[in-house]
């Protein structure tokens, strides 16, 4: 059979399950029970603000002697008891170079260093420039530390306050950029495990239906197996994507009521918001049907609904390592971690919505689809030729090595 009669055959059969997932009474149930838990989100959404910003502490890069950093550090120290499970702003000393603004701009600008800011001038004249609140937190830890090292300087406590530290504030540096790419990363990670995890899952129990009314055998010898795991595939695909589009509906809706700027107040990825939004819904397609193909060749193995549940809780604790794995790399792209993520089929859709978002070179993402496509099609095919042989029971049974030994 032809690859373009597999899929005409294969649409029929996606045509039927769409249309018969789409048009029940309980779809509409299916539609309304995401909305409840995004209404109370909304709501109470403010309270995730007090979340930690980041597991590594800021960092400022301090342009003084080593005499005048030392002080500083030796400040910074003296106050880490007042931590409280947030870590103060590090220091990094960083050699002068004859041209303090181009050295200050360079420092603030690249994305590689990381950095808050740049405190310079020494402890004579300090000034600090940086993508930061004029009255947050960083800023009143590097005053509180300049303060600290001048009276160290001049002789003990009792010595007069020196020069207070003059404020410089930027639209952005290296380090709040990183940091905001780094926060859209994790949320395009979240955002995708999510709703895969939350709609794959039925495809475990898309065949027990025909396998129970023994519709599977007629089913089998009118269209081929590759048609129909194609197409069931493909249908469940289609209902979670309208889904999802209502969802969005309704999201769009309340993010216009509650919020201001909306994707203006987010942190912006690197390649840009319209090539992030449509690499996010590619790697969800991919994702889904890289999940699906092994969830529909899994669950074909199970006769009744009690084996599917048994199934269920295995396979969500093996997305919940795949994702976990994917995180790895993030702040890292050229970390063994998150090239290993975007290389195994399973992660790669996790680990290169990440990479939109921290990198903005966009050949690889043509790699990578490419890529997952293609274990779509190994996966499908794999599954099929399981269920032939395993539930048809046509074609070769499969033999482990020393059975076939033995048979020999």
């Amino acid at each position: 059979m032809t690859f373009g009669e597999t899929m005409a055959k294969a649409f029929v059969v996606g045509r039927r399950d769409f249309t018969a997932t789409v048009f029940s009474k309980t779809f509409l149930f299916f539609l309304i029970g995401p909305l409840i838990p995004l209404l109370f989100g909304f709501l109470f959404g403010g309270l995730g603000e007090r979340a930690e910003r980041n597991e590594a502490p800021p960092t400022v890069a301090v342009i003084a002697s080593p005499g005048e950093f030392a002080l500083l550090e030796a400040a910074r120290k003296r106050f880490e008891p007042l931590e409280e499970g947030r870590p103060l702003v590090a220091l990094r000393a960083v050699a002068p170079e004859p041209d303090r603004a181009r050295q200050r701009d360079r420092l603030i600008a690249a994305e590689e260093e990381k950095l808050l800011g740049v405190l310079e001038g020494g402890l004579a004249a300090p000034h600090f420039t940086g993508a930061v609140n004029a009255d947050g937190r960083t800023v009143k830890q590097i005053a509180l530390f300049v303060d600290e090292a001048q009276r160290a300087q001049r002789g003990g406590l009792t010595s007069p306050p020196g020069a207070p530290v003059k404020v410089t504030l930027t639209d952005r540096s290296g380090g709040s950029l990183a940091f905001a790419r780094t926060l859209t990363a994790r949320a395009g990670q979240f955002l995708v495990f999510f709703l895969t995890v939350f709609l794959a899952g039925m495809l475990l129990s898309q065949l027990i239906e025909e396998k129970s009314n023994k519709v599977i055998e007629v089913l089998a010898a009118a269209v081929p197996v590759d048609s129909i795991f194609i197409g069931k595939l493909f249908a469940m695909l289609a209902m979670s994507l309208l889904g999802i589009a209502v969802w969005l509906a309704a999201g769009a809706a309340g993010a216009a009521f509650f919020l201001d700027r909306g994707l203006g107040a987010l942190p912006p990825p690197a390649v840009g918001w319209p090539a992030f939004l449509a690499l996010a819904f590619v790697y969800f397609t991919t994702n889904y049907l890289l999940i699906g193909a092994v969830f529909l060749g899994i669950g074909a193995q199970a006769s009744t609904v009690r084996e599917v549940q048994t199934l269920s809780m295995p396979v969500t604790m093996a997305q919940v390592l795949l994702f976990g794995f994917a995180t790895l790399g993030v702040g890292q792209p050229a970390s063994p971690e998150a090239i290993g993520a975007a290389v195994f089929p399973l992660s790669s859709p996790y680990a290169m919505i990440a990479r939109a978002a921290e990198d903005g070179t966009l050949w690889t993402h043509a790699a990578a689809i490419a890529w997952q496509v293609l274990w779509v099609a190994v996966l499908l095919r794999l599954s099929a030729r399981l269920f032939r042989r395993s539930v048809l029971k046509s074609g070769p049974a499969f033999r482990w090595p020393w059975q076939r030994r033995a048979a020999a």
